[in-house]
């Protein structure tokens, strides 16, 4: 059964403006407003790229990973969502943030124990699959047509995604590429169904408390998954700890600060190619880090990835999106384009 949502819906699922006082702009357009929207948008991708090298050096599992980074990002989130509260004067609603985070906690997870299986960078370059996703889940619930590129995006996507995760050729990073697509692709679907719950359940004027609410049930999903599998490691060893105190900060924290404001100041084509320095840098940063060499088929199919995404957005206009309509800044389609990974 499909929920078919109209704009003013959606609008009303969204917010609750407080009549005593107008809606200001959030901490994040604040602490950032001065600096150069590119610098601050290659920077948070790269700060996001180094997610993967950071779970793979922990030694630890998905769910230990996933636990770790959202309890370590939840005090600097607080603040941030604290001071928003006071500055914005609009209320968030608290269901759908929370149901996004269900979707983020399994990405948090699988991609985590996808990493060592077909390598840091490959994952995270798998992840794009969401670009096929997000659009799909969008026609399927809100009721919005895909663009005719799609058709000419999927099948390259696809193909590229069997090349990258090595299920083609013999030699590959990791140690089960086949079982590593599966937990990344996997990921990307949970990644995809946050991407949509969060682009309806939030604004400017909320993301650091949506933010927050998304982080808090993705910590419970990491463990509700870890706790049964016997995943879950409460008692990591220092090294490990500083590995995901380096996730939450650098990975989530920092990075999530620097596009977040960097997004709403660039053309939806500039933000996208910016977004693609996150799965480049983490297959860069695999190779100069970890000492990972995909083989050619695996490089070959990271480039048509690359290709598929940039193709996909090609068709954003070219105007910063602070200046799109409340109705097309909520489109999943546009959200998909400009997302950040971590």
């Amino acid at each position: 059964m499909s929920l078919a949502v109209s704009a003013p819906t959606i609008e009303a699922m969204t917010t609750l403006e407080l009549p005593s006082r107008p809606a200001a702009p959030g901490p994040v357009a604040t602490l950032t407003a001065r600096a150069d929207a590119r610098l601050l948008a290659g920077a948070g991708s790269l700060c996001i790229a180094l997610s993967s090298i950071f779970i793979k050096v922990s030694g630890e599992s998905g769910a230990t990973s996933a636990f770790w980074r959202c309890l370590f990002a939840l005090p600097l989130l607080a603040v941030l969502a604290r001071g928003e509260a006071k500055r914005t004067g609009v209320r968030v609603k608290i269901l759908l943030p929370l149901l996004a985070g269900l979707g983020l906690g399994l990405d948090f997870v699988l991609w985590g124990e996808a990493i060592p299986l077909v390598g840091a960078g490959v994952a995270t370059m798998l992840l794009s699959v969401q670009v096929v996703i997000v659009p799909l889940l969008a026609l399927v619930f809100l009721k919005e047509r895909p663009e005719r590129r799609f058709k000419f995006i999927a099948p390259a996507l696809i193909g590229g995604i069997v090349l990258a995760g090595g299920l083609v050729g013999g030699s590959v990073t990791g140690s089960n590429p086949l079982l590593g697509t599966l937990f990344a692709l996997a990921a990307g679907g949970g990644y995809s169904t946050y991407l949509l719950l969060l682009r309806i359940s939030s604004s400017p004027s909320t993301q650091a408390r949506s933010l927050t609410l998304a982080t808090v049930s993705a910590g419970g999903v990491a463990v509700a998954l870890g706790l049964p599998f016997h995943r879950l490691n409460l008692t990591p060893s220092l090294p490990s700890f500083g590995w995901f105190l380096a996730l939450a900060l650098v990975g989530q924290v920092v990075g999530w600060l620097l596009i977040a404001g960097a997004l709403p100041r660039l053309a939806a084509s500039t933000g996208a190619t910016l977004m693609l320095l996150q799965p480049v840098g983490a297959v860069a940063f695999g190779f100069l880090l970890l000492g990972e060499q995909p083989s050619m088929l695996q490089l070959t199919g990271c480039v048509v990835v690359l290709a598929a995404v940039c193709f996909a957005g090609r068709g954003a206009p070219d105007q910063p999106s602070a200046s799109v309509s409340p109705t097309e800044s909520s489109s999943p389609r546009a959200r998909s384009r400009n997302s950040s990974r971590r």
